[in-house]
């Protein structure tokens, strides 16, 4: 088995997150904890299972068992970022609202946590992470070949 197949899809993520610090509409200061965030542009999980696909798919060929079987994965994955994930932080945000109403009519008794409100994706941060991910399989590809 090669490497790149491990190497690239790291890579891209990896790649991804970094850039989601340095763009201003992600309202992020540069920190470790930020390197690991769920939202924000682009996907680093689409970019990261994009890149998966590509390089099987260039390393054991597109008509590959493991070529199908990241195909079906990076489905999953994107389907999860742009979905479930996105309505998890929908729900997160409504339910911080009510704890805070709550909260202002001291009916709590307890504390809740804080939920998180940003942990899907929109398409267009889905869609430029699955490039990313595709360049950084295509070049890693061709460079070590």
């Amino acid at each position: 088995m090669s490497y790149h197949i491990l190497l690239a899809p790291l890579i891209a993520g990896f790649t991804a997150q970094i850039i989601k610090l340095f763009l201003k509409s992600n309202h992020q200061k540069f920190s470790l904890a930020n390197l690991m965030v769920y939202s924000g542009m682009p996907s680093g999980h689409s970019a990261m299972i994009v890149s998966l696909a590509t390089i099987i798919g260039l390393e054991e060929g597109l008509k590959s068992p493991l070529f199908s079987m990241s195909i079906i994965l990076a489905i999953i994955v994107i389907r999860d970022a742009l979905g479930i994930r996105r309505y998890l932080g929908q729900h997160g945000h409504i339910l911080n609202i009510l704890v805070k109403d709550l909260k202002d009519d001291d009916v709590l008794e307890a504390k809740y946590p804080y939920l998180l409100e940003k942990i899907g994706h929109t398409p267009a941060q889905v869609l430029i992470g699955s490039i990313i991910g595709l360049l950084v399989s295509v070049v890693i590809y061709f460079f070590a070949s």
